[in-house]
């Protein structure tokens, strides 16, 4: 069996378990707590990030962008890339926004403040950090949603990788009731849709300790 080290809230983690989910793949999930810096996991991934992948085969692929790639390589029957030229190229453009540029100026504010700091000990969340994050969302949301009035899916025609990059940051931060939907219907609306999908189920039933989600977080109706 394939095993998927993760953490729960992580959206890295959550895009690479939403495609694997998407293409039907088995695998086990296993916390790994990356702050405490395993000598066993460190080996697997020197990096000491989540997610990693550990294939049947003992293949380790570390970064949530690479193993990604290498899924629609090893597993083309559910492609989530798309055959033509152009809308495979926004569909990266897009990827990358949402890993870097909506983890930077959002996530990393909002996450990281309410979560990670607070797990690690290291003070009350900054109230700047938390202002700049949801003002942030909020430009972030509205440019979902001129995507989403655009386009089918936020790539173009076909459900893709920027799809399930945008949904595992958004999915992170909506568990902590941090999304402002009213910002964008639109883009609300396109989230009602990929949350509705079956790859989306394991994660919509998460639970992390101490940390309860808003009642619409799993309501398929929204």
């Amino acid at each position: 069996m394939r095993i998927l080290y993760h953490l729960p809230l992580s959206p890295y983690s959550r895009k690479v378990r939403l495609v694997m989910a998407e293409k039907r793949l088995p695998f086990e999930l296993r916390a790994e707590k990356v702050w405490e810096r395993q000598p066993a996991y460190l080996e697997l991934n020197p990096a000491c990030t989540v997610p990693t992948l550990v294939e049947d085969n003992g293949l380790v692929i570390a970064d949530s962008r690479v193993i990604c790639e290498y899924l629609e390589e090893a597993y083309p029957d559910v492609q989530l890339l798309s055959h033509a030229m152009g809308e495979r190229v926004e569909t990266r453009r897009l990827v990358a926004w949402f890993d870097e540029k909506f983890f930077s100026e959002v996530t990393r504010h909002l996450l990281w403040e309410k979560t990670m700091k607070q797990a690690l000990k290291l003070g009350p969340p900054d109230a700047n950090a938390l202002r700049a994050g949801y003002a942030n969302l909020k430009q972030h949301l509205i440019y979902i949603g001129w995507l989403a009035e655009h386009r089918r899916w936020l790539a173009g025609a076909n459900l893709s990788l920027a799809d399930f990059a945008a949904a595992a940051q958004l999915s992170a931060l909506d568990y902590l009731g941090d999304v402002d939907w009213s910002a964008s219907a639109a883009a609300k609306d396109w989230y009602a849709r990929i949350k509705c999908r079956p790859a989306f189920r394991a994660v919509l039933v998460d639970k992390v300790n101490g940390i309860a989600p808003p009642p619409h977080y799993a309501d398929l109706d929204f």
